[in-house]
């Protein structure tokens, strides 16, 4: 299993925090994609292209690209699998936008034929990610399809969210995955610091993620169940199961009992890469510090938009603004301290 920026803290920060874009990488999508208009609110898409292994060749990669193509942000954990067929493994996928301003997870399972990866930050319209995903055939003449699916629970268009490669073939039309239903939760109440085990039913829940208060669960899901284990949390909250067909609401909430986790360490800004720009807004900079995970950006407590917060690294778009404001993050830690290094100066 390959794991990569461990989530932490996420519960409460992602009650408290509405991610927005930032810098990004850049990929172009397949030419065998046609164009496709934006749909109204958030929609991500995926695809799939790069060098496939042919016989002789054994050790090659693939690119899979999700990109943010709707008319609003795409924001929270967006979810990719990639599944290989008999003949093909992987040992994981290389994922290095720079700065990170966004947390990237990443397993694969035992036999090396499944990826499941999650990126959490926000992306405005028309920007793009991609992972490399690294595949061996093992001397073998490989055959069969490579399918790769995307999940978001803001997705307003469920129909570009699979992506089918036929080896020897090229890319295939694309499918649309059945929306899904959930009928009910085994499981109801559970301890605040999470790890309580759940089953949650329900139709058409194949590659999906469940969330409870929009924060991601461990586990699996099959087309009739998931299975996964709750995140920390407190208070009662929904539950909804999210996969390429769309997300589905668990009939019943889900309700925390005793003291959630203990929060975060408080975020620090130590650094701003722009430290001035107009009056008017819309200064993009990058604000630089530790324990920024999951942040909210404010320029003298005016909320920033489009803002995307790693561990070190929030991207962020100045809001209007006059004189000299300090910069702050807020997570479920707190907020930063003002000082020196935060400062940023509206020019008249």
């Amino acid at each position: 299993m390959i794991t990569r920026l461990v989530r932490g803290g996420l519960a409460a920060a992602l009650a408290a925090t509405a991610l927005a874009a930032g810098a990004v990488t850049s990929a172009t999508a397949s030419a065998a994609t046609p164009a496709r208009a934006a749909a109204a609110g958030p929609n991500v898409s995926v695809t799939q292209a790069g060098n496939y292994p042919i016989f002789p060749v054994d050790n090659t990669n693939f690119a899979v690209t999700w990109t943010s193509n709707g008319t609003a942000d795409l924001t929270g954990p967006t979810r990719l699998t990639v599944d290989l067929p008999p003949g093909l493994t992987t040992s994981g996928a290389a994922f290095t936008a720079v700065p990170a301003d966004y947390t990237f997870t990443q397993t694969v399972s035992a036999d090396g034929r499944r990826l499941e990866a999650v990126f959490t930050g926000t992306r405005a319209p028309g920007r793009s990610d991609f992972m490399k995903v690294y595949v061996a055939s093992h001397g073998t003449r490989p055959a069969g399809a490579i399918t790769v699916t995307v999940a978001n629970a803001g997705d307003a268009d469920p129909s570009d969210n699979v992506s089918t490669y036929l080896l020897g073939s090229g890319l295939q039309p694309r499918t649309t995955a059945p929306a899904p239903a959930v009928t009910g939760l085994g499981t109801t109440t559970g301890p605040g610091a999470g790890g309580t085990a759940v089953t949650v039913a329900g139709t058409h829940l194949t590659n999906g993620f469940v969330l409870f208060g929009g924060v991601p669960a461990s586990g699996t899901c099959t087309d009739t169940a998931c299975t996964v284990t709750t995140p920390g949390g407190s208070g009662s909250v929904p539950v909804t199961v999210v996969t390429p067909g769309g997300p589905a609401a668990a009939p019943t909430a889900f309700d925390y009992t005793g003291a959630p986790p203990a929060p975060p360490a408080a975020p620090v800004v130590t650094n701003l890469t722009t430290k001035s720009g107009p009056a008017a807004g819309g200064t993009q900079l990058y604000v630089q510090g530790s324990n920024l995970t999951y942040g909210t950006v404010a320029f003298g407590g005016v909320p920033a938009a489009h803002v995307s917060c790693g561990p070190t690294f929030c991207s962020a778009t100045a809001p209007a603004g006059t004189g000299t404001v300090d910069v702050t993050v807020t997570t479920a830690g707190g907020t930063s301290a003002p000082g020196a290094a935060d400062r940023f100066t509206y020019a008249a």
